[in-house]
């Protein structure tokens, strides 16, 4: 059941992140990311601290991404990893440019 949730929210054309809401890295890559002007419907945050699965999710996200930490960013299909490397990515200039490449930007 966690991985088909996991599955059925992230899609080709928006950026998912699945966080705690008190996790420091969760808050980082949610402030990055507020920096950008999505079109409506193309960024969701997922609060995975409350769902009876948690742990089963972030056994999905171990074998599906390489970690089971959160936040897990998915731009598209992609995970591109947690908080800092998101964070990294804006600060280099490639995140606008992941973010233009899957239309989610207005």
């Amino acid at each position: 059941m966690a991985q088909q949730f996991v599955q059925t929210k992230i899609k080709g054309d928006k950026v998912v992140l699945f966080i705690k809401p008190t996790c420091p890295y969760c808050i980082t890559a949610e402030e990055v990311l507020s920096k950008y002007k999505f079109k409506p419907g193309h960024l969701e945050c997922v609060d995975i601290s409350k769902r009876g699965d948690m742990s089963n999710m972030q056994e999905y996200f171990l074998e599906l991404t390489g970690a089971r930490t959160v936040p897990r960013v998915f731009i598209g299909e992609e995970c591109v990893g947690g908080g800092s490397d998101v964070e990294a990515l804006h600060k280099s200039g490639k995140l606008e440019s992941m973010l233009k490449s899957i239309g989610a930007l207005q």
